[in-house]
């Protein structure tokens, strides 16, 4: 994990967001989930985003059901966007979406 702006604000995720086919495999089997039944209704996802400083250890690491995706990857881009503008620290913004995303969102949704 990282709290440093220059990279969570101005480096691009896109070279870091690589997690291995046996990453997959194992945080899914941590969740008790079998890979080949859960792929496709999973997608291997950050806690912590990398756009917000998270890595891609398996700490890091839970399988989100699809249905949420867009959701949470909305929370993280509001959240990211606050960062780099300066309106929340990124300690905040990494405790809000480690712990409750979900009221994030709702927070957002409402315009609060």
């Amino acid at each position: 994990m990282t709290a440093d702006l220059e990279t969570i604000c101005q480096t691009s995720t896109r070279t870091r967001r690589r997690v291995s086919r046996a990453m997959h495999r194992d945080v899914f089997a941590r969740y008790g989930l079998a890979y080949a039944e859960a792929h496709d209704a999973f997608e291997l996802d950050h806690l912590i985003p990398l756009e917000l400083g998270g890595d891609n250890s398996a700490a890091n690491l839970w399988p989100q059901p699809n249905r949420w995706s867009q959701t949470k990857d909305d929370v993280e881009n509001y959240l990211h966007r606050k960062v780099c503008a300066g309106k929340i620290s990124i300690g905040e913004a990494q405790g809000a979406i480690g712990t409750d995303w979900v009221s994030v969102s709702r927070t957002k949704v409402s315009g609060n």
